[in-house]
């Protein structure tokens, strides 16, 4: 089975290669199909919203089977009017890049003593035709708790930024410390995995 992730993160595309090599799925890049470049206008509310609305307007432009996610970062103790959620890195107006959103975020964790707790919420669209089209925002593809800090680590990956910020709250380990940087840390319970089994039957 070949499906297209409509995304043009690299980091991204590694993640979830890694996430269904088990279930036998390849994983096609935008550039691997030689996709045009599309403006898509991520206005949706919630991760979900957005997801779908990349994935449709992908299909529509290649009619083949395409993938997309989103995701939203939350924070507890913030009322709404200061979460990010899908607009993390569009601040006040402007599109941060990612050292602009690690200077952002640990001062916001600055502000509230050094750390606050957040969590990932990740929603998914497949699109297989005109037809079936699958969508899902549970907690199994939510991240795990954990802290943004003030201190930013000295290690940064391209595309997620906000992993030198992030700790493990058990621990108080930065994730790049630990001995796996902890992709459950995007998927705690296997949940990407479950998804694509469901809707292609695929064994793992």
């Amino acid at each position: 089975m070949r499906l297209i992730y409509g995304t043009s993160n690299k980091a991204k595309l590694d993640f979830m290669k890694r996430r269904v090599e088990p279930l036998g799925i390849e994983i096609l890049s935008l550039a691997d199909v030689n996709a045009p470049s599309l403006d898509i206008d991520e206005s949706g509310n919630n991760p979900l919203e957005n997801a779908k609305i990349k994935a449709l307007t992908y299909f529509h432009a290649l009619h083949m089977p395409v993938f997309s996610c989103d995701s939203g970062l939350y924070f507890d103790g913030l009322d709404d009017t200061q979460q990010p959620g899908v607009h993390v890195r569009n601040i006040k107006g402007k599109r941060l890049d990612d050292n602009g959103m690690i200077e952002y975020y640990s001062a916001l964790a600055a502000e509230h003593g050094g750390r606050l707790t957040a969590r990932y919420k990740n929603g998914i669209c497949l699109v297989m035709d005109e037809h079936r089209v699958y969508e899902y925002m549970g907690a199994d593809i939510a991240s795990e708790p954990f802290y943004i800090v003030s201190k930013p680590h000295n290690k940064n990956r391209e595309g997620f930024p906000i992993d030198s910020l992030s700790v493990h709250i058990e621990s108080g380990k930065y994730y790049y410390d630990m001995d796996e940087h902890g992709e459950k840390h995007y998927d705690t319970n296997g949940g990407f995995q479950r998804f694509f089994n469901r809707y292609l039957n695929a064994k793992w």
